[in-house]
């Protein structure tokens, strides 16, 4: 039973497995805060097997990537497979909560036990995700969610940090939101596993899928490897669900292809250096917020601000602070 907020993370976890939803959210909570009790939860995963597929779906505002991430639950539920949603938001500027925390679009599957679906603020990450976005996937996939589905604030030439994320990346576009070289200058085409048209039924969707089908091969050309995925692009209508099982088995496919030949234990190679990268990041932060670490940046910018040294010099005498504090 889940007693309040002092109680362990293992109780937690324990209540977690057993389908507590009010455990679950408690133990986000926890992971998105960071800190020790964060990592009371992580020791508390050591050990425990993964069984999530974790897919991220990311692309422009506007172009129904919640209207899809609704309509693939429908297919994944329907298969009896539990499903965990974040949905990581732009944050306010005040708060930094999540602006579009209630998730209102997914709000058909919210009474459904096989469902969980939660905000995280990005609180300006780059990379379109939360910092603690990575470890509260890996938490999901260890409390037994078959499919943990990651929607990013958007997409753009810093915003591919989705893709160290997920074991298959969907980039979903529309027509009418820009043209295939302007998908190219985002970085899309590096990014996706999975390329989708999505509002097909709207004028310039056939376009849009040939411009995309078109640079697509043109980044194939002169690879001979014939294990190499090779992304296709495919057409949905989310409202309908037109199209939503053809990406689900594209997403089964790139899953096979990654396991012959090696690709998923990349993907989880990265995703670990993520979730480290992302704790050594916060703690950096926490000691540059603190009493000393403001004096020391302090006495840093007075001695660039004087001529005394530059910038990069005063960096490397704050980062050598950093390490004889921290160490």
């Amino acid at each position: 039973m889940v007693t309040g907020p002092g109680t362990s993370a293992a109780d937690l976890l324990a209540a977690a497995d057993r389908g507590s939803v009010r455990a679950i959210a408690r133990l986000l909570s926890r992971v998105e805060a960071g800190g020790r009790r964060a990592a009371e939860v992580a020791g508390c995963l050591t050990g425990r097997p993964r069984r999530g597929v974790i897919v991220g779906l990311t692309g422009p505002p506007g172009v129904g990537k919640s209207t899809l991430t609704t309509a693939i639950i429908a297919r994944l539920r329907a298969a009896e497979r539990r499903v965990a949603v974040l949905a990581i938001d732009p944050s306010s500027p005040f708060s930094g909560g999540a602006l579009l925390g209630d998730r209102v679009r997914m709000g058909e599957h919210s009474t459904d036990g096989g469902v969980y679906i939660r905000s995280m603020s990005s609180r300006g990450a780059l990379g379109g995700l939360s910092a603690a976005a990575p470890a509260a996937a890996d938490l999901l996939s260890a409390i037994g969610f078959d499919d943990v589905l990651v929607e990013t604030v958007g997409v753009g030439q810093n915003e591919i940090a989705v893709m160290r994320l997920a074991d298959s990346v969907v980039v979903v576009l529309a027509p009418g939101m820009g043209d295939g070289i302007q998908a190219a200058k985002a970085g899309i085409l590096e990014i996706a596993d999975v390329l989708v048209v999505n509002k097909s039924d709207h004028e310039g969707a056939a376009v849009t899928v040939r411009d995309l089908k078109s640079m697509v091969a043109l980044g194939r050309t002169g690879t001979a490897d014939p294990g190499a995925w090779r992304i296709p692009v495919l057409s949905t209508t989310a409202s309908t669900g037109a199209g939503v099982d053809d990406l689900l088995t594209a997403l089964a496919a790139h899953r096979d292809q990654l396991a012959a030949h090696g690709g998923a234990q990349r993907r989880r190679q990265q995703r670990a250096e993520v979730a480290v990268q992302a704790v050594l990041l916060q703690e950096i932060h926490q000691a540059l917020t603190s009493a000393a670490g403001q004096s020391q940046l302090e006495r840093a910018a007075a001695s660039v601000a004087a001529g005394t040294t530059d910038h990069h010099q005063a960096a490397r005498d704050v980062l050598h602070w950093l390490l004889a504090a921290t160490g």
